[in-house]
């Protein structure tokens, strides 16, 4: 009999570096493994999974909604859509939600936006950032700022200059006649738990508004209570209000679901009409009923202050342990990034890590993600903290 290691080699196409690690079962914040050890899961499906696994309210929702009505396409109108719609405009402000299923399908709404914003003045061009990281579509590889995702992809979609993450003189300076848009992510995710500067939004803004340009917030990662508010850049600079943000990971904890919301000011709202921007299977009665369901599960639970108590415990045991592998830590809520001392990779770490029960994510070459679900608890952030002290590699 094949194993699944032979299955994959033979049949899945090869574009992921997997872990030699095959999971069975989840449940909570742990999971396990075909031969029954168990991990606790710090990366949660890469911030997926707000809720952990196996969340028994999630499971009864996804099978009342499969056995009431699981798919109708956006041709009709379904209640579960609506109401998640309903809720998302109330986390965000004013304005309206369109929903596709992923990171990527947001964050092209929101390019599309952009360009259909700027096509009366001639104008298509968004702002981009070192670092960043916006999707595997082709204008998802073309906005970000990473080279590694671009090889071999050549022409890319025009339109993006990617400038200095936090370098307010350098996007002053990139503005010119043709720019429609700014757009970043307010925390870096994949580009090692960068945290945008206060300030840094706030200017933003500020020139958004001098140039007539669209601000838009990628929180594909950082959104919806992973940084201990619903929305990331409120957890940096709550004064200001973006034109247009996207969502994803943690929006269904698991099932497929992506979202972008666009600002009624200025009518952005309403600006991609009728014909202008689709999916089949986007924002369906289930995937929404789930994602009405997890959102009421964040704020009946208090994971919101759960995300900023666990993730303090957990930056504050980092730093006082003193570690000699550590560099530094980068932490907002539950989103953590453990910078290496020179000599450890990060890949090397991860797999240290899983060795000792542990799963975390690279984030580039020294940066090691800890992405715990938001209902994590106080003693399993504090066993989370022992097996990181216990295995870490040494320089």
């Amino acid at each position: 009999m094949s194993t699944l290691s032979d299955l994959y080699s033979e049949f899945v196409m090869p574009t992921y570096g997997r872990f030699d690690l095959e999971i069975a079962r989840g449940a909570g914040s742990r999971v396990w493994d075909f031969d029954g050890k168990e991990y606790l899961d710090y990366g949660a499906g890469i911030a997926v999974c707000s809720l952990g696994h196996a969340h028994p309210e999630i499971t009864e929702t996804i099978a009342k909604q499969a056995a009431t009505l699981i798919h109708t396409s956006n041709l009709y109108k379904t209640q579960p859509q609506a109401l998640l719609a309903q809720r998302l405009v109330g986390i965000t402000g004013p304005g309206k939600v369109f929903f596709g299923n992923s990171g990527a399908e947001a964050n092209e709404g929101l390019i599309k936006l952009t360009r259909k914003f700027g096509s009366e003045t001639g104008r298509y061009e968004i702002l981009t950032f070192l670092g960043s990281f916006h999707g595997r579509t082709m204008a998802g590889i073309s906005a970000t700022g990473q080279e590694k995702v671009k090889k071999g992809f050549a022409p890319l979609l025009e339109g993006f200059q990617h400038l200095p993450f936090g370098d307010i003189k350098a996007v002053k300076a990139a503005i010119g006649p043709k720019t429609a848009g700014i757009l970043l992510e307010p925390v870096q995710g994949e580009g090692g738990i960068h945290i945008a500067a206060a300030d840094f939004l706030r200017q933003l803004r500020q020139l958004a508004d001098e140039h007539n340009l669209l601000l838009l917030f990628d929180e594909i990662q950082c959104g919806l209570g992973r940084t201990g508010e619903w929305c990331g850049w409120r957890s940096l600079a709550p004064d200001i209000q973006p034109d247009g943000v996207s969502w994803a990971k943690g929006i269904a904890n698991g099932v497929p679901l992506g979202a972008f919301w666009a600002s009624s000011n200025r009518g952005l709202c309403d600006l991609l009409g009728p014909g202008t921007h689709g999916t089949t299977y986007g924002g369906n009665p289930l995937v929404s009923a789930v994602g009405n369901k997890v959102l009421e599960i964040i704020e009946r639970d208090n994971l919101l202050d759960n995300a900023k108590a666990r993730g303090a415990q957990l930056r504050d045991g980092l730093l006082a342990a003193n570690h000699p592998s550590i560099d530094t830590v980068r932490a907002l809520g539950l989103m953590l990034g453990i910078e290496l001392v020179p000599g450890i990779t990060a890949i090397d770490t991860v797999k240290a890590l899983m060795a000792g029960g542990l799963l975390t994510i690279p984030a580039g070459e020294k940066v090691v993600r800890l992405l715990p679900p938001l209902n994590v608890t106080p003693e399993d952030t504090a066993e989370s903290l022992d097996r990181i002290l216990k295995n870490l590699p040494k320089a």
